[in-house]
Parts: structure tokens; C-alpha cells; sequence
């Protein structure tokens, strides 16, 4: 009988966003790929060091624990790559020697594998390559780029999720809105559709099934008031009041929580992740991300009138490993 998947919370995630590929892309990008293919042959053995996406595969596949007898996992990961079979077998034993849980993996050698991430029910795809995610998003595909960072993640299985809300959670008609008419007028119009649900953005499964794992952490505390919640999620928006009240309703009206929300109406994201420290933290904007990549790992995801351009990804000249690479 076919394994399904379609109540599991499925995340797909490349080599590039998963391991530092530093120094294995450079190979690639000096030498060709028949060196490469060398090059990976001669280090299978040696293990590839975490990346930016690392701590949160890790915590989210930590909480796979939370299921009862008999229960499928919470949480399903598949490596996504254009490495090719041979080459990816060092990316599958760097999972092996990381402990982590993930058996199922797609590699095609040099081709995006973002189109097969409906077969598996996906709610996200991580990638360090600009150029996939964008193509993921084109095809309304919840997908983002993973920004590099070196903010280290500290021991520990709590994992603290941050959405921005427009563009990400919702869809970007509000942005749209702001755009053409201007901040007063966003204002007056927010509050006019106030009890009107936006619809819904990119990542509003992968909130959905963060959420199911929520509700199993509640009912635990009902059977155990010593028990430590472990999941966390924050929402992080330029909204201010009084545009704030549309975003709340409407998390509601989607039947979706968050623990904390932070309405900044301007005030710097990154000095409130700086103290809020997620694991990861999820964002359409670029100049957002400029600075919160500089203090948590964070996520570009290319929705909506905000990144409808046709210059490089955001963080080109940062991400290195990856970035519109052939291989990850």
C-alpha cells in the first residue's frame, strides 16, 4: 500500500540550505563537474558541516517524538538536490552522521527538483540556489531561500518559528494596495475590510501543520502541567495599529495561531530577532532580511508586487555556497 503523506507535515529541503557546501561548490565552479564528481568520491566518508537550514531541520524532526503509538511522524523531510545519484550519496551519509531522520531524497542531476514537490504534499522548500526558489514561487510553490548567516544556534530541542505576515502568511493584495495608494489610505483600507479575511499566502500550510504539532503540545500540558512546550511562533510585521486588527482577524478566520505578535509599524526587524533568536525566520522583503541575516538564520521567500524584478537574488554576493550553483 502506498505511504501517505498528506497528513504529515512534508518538508523538502536541498543539500545547499541542509550542509555548508562551501568548499565542495568551489570545486565545481573552478575545476567542472568531472572534478567535482572526484572531489566527492575522495571525501564521501568525510561528513559535511551543518548550514544555515541545519537547526531547524534538526529541531523539527526532533519533534517526531511527539507522536503516540501507531502514529505516523508529525514531520516528514525529503533532501531535494541536482546533485546527481552518485554525488548525492555524500549528502545522504552526512545525514547519517548527523542523526538525522531523513530517508527519502530526490536527485537530478543539474534540473531543479522543485516540481516534484506537490508529489510529496510539501508545505516548503529550502534552497541556498536564488534562481530554484524563484522558479518555485513562479509555479505557486511555497518555497524560500535560505540566507547565509553565521549566527550560531545553541544546544537545546525548543524550535521558535518568526513569519513576516504579507507576502508570506497572507497574500500580497495589501502590499498592493499600499503600493498604489500610500500608507494613510493602506490604513483607511484595512480598517474598512477589517472583518474580511486576506487570502491566504505561501507558507500558510507550513503554518497549518506547525499548528497541529501545537495542538498535541496542548493537550500534553493538559495531561502533565510539567510539561515544556517546545514549539514557538512569532509573528514579525511592519504593520502597526491600526492595520494590525485585519492581520489577527485573519489568522483567525484561518483558524491558525501564533504565540507572539510584534507589530512595528518601522521599528527595525532585526533588533527584535536579535532578542526574540529563532530558528528561522521568514520574510518577502529584501531589505528586511539585509539585517535579519545578519543576526538569525533567515529566509527570503520571493512572493508578491515586492519582488517582481528581474535582478539577482537577494544575498548573491553573500550566500556563496549554493547560490545558483549547478550542484546542491
Amino acid at each position: 500500500m502506498p505511504h501517505d503523506l498528506s497528513n504529515q507535515l512534508v518538508i523538502g529541503v536541498a543539500s545547499s540550505a541542509l550542509f555548508d557546501l562551501r568548499a565542495s561548490d568551489k570545486v565545481f565552479r573552478t575545476q567542472g563537474e568531472e572534478s567535482y564528481r572526484k572531489y566527492q568520491e575522495a571525501h564521501i566518508a568525510d561528513a559535511l558541516e551543518p548550514g544555515v537550514a541545519f537547526p531547524f531541520i534538526r529541531r523539527l524532526l526532533s519533534l517526531n517524538d511527539l507522536a503516540g503509538v501507531g502514529e505516523e511522524p508529525f514531520v516528514e523531510v525529503v533532501i531535494l538536490s541536482k546533485n546527481d545519484p552518485d554525488t548525492g550519496l555524500r549528502v545522504m551519509r552526512s545525514v547519517a552522521h548527523h542523526g538525522l531522520a531523513i530517508t527519502r531524497a530526490v536527485f537530478r542531476q543539474g534540473r531543479s527538483p522543485h516540481k516534484f514537490m506537490p508529489a510529496f504534499n510539501m508545505s516548503l522548500f529550502l534552497s541556498a540556489d536564488g534562481d530554484d526558489v524563484r522558479r518555485a514561487v513562479d509555479e505557486n510553490l511555497p518555497a524560500g531561500q535560505v540566507l547565509d548567516t553565521s549566527t550560531a544556534s545553541e544546544n537545546g530541542d525548543d524550535l521558535r518559528i518568526a513569519f513576516d505576515f504579507d507576502g508570506v502568511l497572507a497574500d500580497d493584495s495589501s502590499e498592493r494596495f499600499m503600493t498604489s495608494n500610500g500608507l494613510v489610505a493602506f490604513h483607511e483600507h484595512e480598517v474598512e475590510h477589517i472583518d474580511e479575511p486576506l487570502p491566504t499566502g505561501p507558507l500558510m500550510n507550513l503554518l497549518q501543520g506547525i499548528n497541529r504539532i501545537q495542538r498535541r503540545e496542548e493537550a500534553l500540558l493538559k495531561e502533565n502541567p510539567d510539561y515544556r512546550i517546545r514549539v514557538h511562533v512569532a509573528l514579525v510585521t511592519a504593520r502597526n495599529a491600526p492595520s494590525h486588527e485585519r492581520a489577527i482577524r485573519s489568522l483567525k478566520k484561518w483558524g491558525v495561531t501564533v504565540n507572539d505578535a510584534f507589530f512595528l509599524g518601522g521599528v527595525e526587524k532585526a533588533e527584535i530577532l536579535k532578542v526574540l533568536k529563532p530558528h528561522i525566520f521568514f520574510d518577502d522583503q529584501e531589505g528586511h532580511l539585509l539585517s535579519a541575516a545578519k543576526v538569525v538564520p533567515s529566509v527570503h521567500v520571493p512572493f508578491g508586487i515586492k519582488n517582481e524584478r528581474t535582478t539577482a537574488p537577494v544575498g548573491e554576493e553573500q550566500l556563496g555556497a549554493g547560490d545558483q550553483s549547478v550542484r546542491d
